[in-house]
């Protein structure tokens, strides 16, 4: 059968938390202790010495199957984490329902994305399995060899990460390509961030205008329409703007080229300011605008923008740890902290340490991602990034991405040009809009899978 989604958790989730974690029942046990602190602190007990109970099958998942066992242990998990932060958690029904939820919700996205095609390369796997190694003080090999004492199929281990990799990946590629962003969207927005800047844009426009006469029949119409196709394909052979204008304009404005002079929006009518919106200046409107008075052909001559889009740009770098059932949020902050002591004291430097650790494409760089303005990062990684002085380290930034340590290397004041602002507002817009969009995404996804959930044994 084929339940309705049970409602998420009010609190706050970390990506993994939300998109993909899956491990094996018999990994799992393991590997929950790995997830709070080095498995050293925590040595195993033999195996005869754990009281032993009976596993059965909650859900079926497309081939995946959800065990009575991995809902304990997650059961347990969230309780323990919910104990360290102080979080109120629902009775326990109600918490078994949701965690229950979430765990079919990872089987649905991994079969997803092991259908999609998505490769994850060797070396991409390679350091994933360093950070869990490092996040325990063991080197690779030691890992390998307290996963064999424990009982742990190393090759099932690496499996689960790719998935939780490729999970990411498709999430990241499917779910931003659901997210539609108009022009009219972005219109309001910058106006929006323009009043809020103190002031509307002022524009100077320049226009050829041939009147039409109201009530003009068809013949006249076509006949004042011929005029101005010609004055325009004349400025576009080269003659200037404003001497066309002089010649052929009808705007009371014509001896001074047709330029109307700068006027803030607010004074200019409306069709006009979303006619040459998007223009730089100097340029012409690609289309003629018809109104009631008859034909314009519009440029802009410039603009002004009252500090609405001078904006403060920052260059960041970061280090990237995703987590997941091997690396918890918890692990991941306490690995980056040690980070930042460590580049405090002098003894590594933040780029070796991104080219060795982070997860994130930029890490080949030295974590460098590049000159930022504002709205272009997901908002707990630019409210940390804008805390920070220039050469300031931030503590660990949790974010659906994983875990960041963020260090600003520079700042500037740089005025955007019609086509950044329009960006900046469309990345703005997108940002708001991934919730959604990704909860729509995950709920196509489980009604098109196959869910079984099966009773207890008697």
């Amino acid at each position: 059968m084929n339940p309705a989604p049970a409602r998420r958790p009010p609190a706050r989730r970390s990506f993994w938390d939300r998109s993909g974690r899956r491990i094996g029942a018999a990994a799992t046990a393991a590997l929950l202790c790995w997830t709070a602190a080095p498995v050293a602190a925590q040595p195993a007990k033999p195996a005869s010495s754990a009281p032993r109970t009976a596993d059965y099958i909650l859900a079926i998942v497309n081939q995946e199957l959800v065990t009575a066992s991995e809902l304990e242990m997650r059961v347990a998990r969230v309780r323990n984490n919910a104990a360290r932060s102080g979080a109120q958690l629902p009775p326990d029904n109600g918490l078994r329902r949701q965690v229950l939820d979430a765990l079919i919700d990872e089987r649905v996205l991994v079969t997803h994305a092991r259908e999609s095609g998505v490769r994850v390369e060797e070396s991409d796997l390679d350091r994933a399995v360093a950070n869990v190694a490092a996040q325990n003080q063991f080197t690779v090999p030691q890992l390998r060899q307290r996963m064999a004492a424990e009982g742990i199929d190393y090759g099932r281990f690496r499996s689960n990460l790719r998935d939780q990799i490729m999970v990411e990946r498709v999430r990241e590629r499917e779910v931003q390509g659901r997210i539609r962003v108009t022009d009219g969207e972005i219109d309001a927005l910058l106006d929006k961030q323009r009043a809020q800047a103190g002031g509307l844009s002022e524009y100077n426009i320049a226009q050829i205008l041939v009147l039409v006469p109201e009530g003009a029949s068809d013949a006249v119409v076509a006949e004042r329409r011929a005029r101005i196709d010609a004055a325009v394909a004349r400025v576009k052979a080269g003659e200037a703007f404003e001497a066309v204008a002089r010649e052929v304009s009808d705007d009371a404005n014509k001896a001074e080229g047709g330029v109307i002079g700068m006027r803030p929006a607010d004074r200019l009518p409306d069709v006009f300011v979303a006619h040459v919106r998007a223009l730089k200046p100097g340029e012409m409107a690609p289309t003629l605008l018809r109104t009631g008075a008859g034909f314009h052909a519009l440029k802009l001559v410039d603009r002004r923008d009252n500090g609405a889009f001078s904006v403060t740009q920052t260059r960041t770098r970061h280090i990237l740890l995703r987590t997941s059932p091997q690396l918890s949020q918890e692990a991941a902050a306490g690995r980056l902290a040690e980070f930042k002591r460590q580049i405090l004291a002098g003894s590594r430097r933040f780029e070796e340490l991104a080219r060795d650790n982070s997860e994130d494409s930029s890490g080949p760089q030295g974590g460098d991602v590049g000159w930022a303005s504002p709205g272009q990062f997901v908002p707990e990684y630019e409210a940390a990034m804008n805390r920070l002085p220039i050469g300031g380290l931030s503590d660990p930034v949790v974010s659906r991405f994983g875990v960041h340590l963020i260090q600003v290397t520079d700042r500037r004041q740089t005025a955007l040009d019609p086509k950044q602002q329009r960006e900046q507002a469309r990345n703005v817009l997108r940002e708001q809009k991934f919730a959604q969009a990704y909860d729509e995404w995950l709920r196509e996804l489980r009604a098109r899978a196959y869910i079984e959930l099966r009773e207890p044994p008697g």
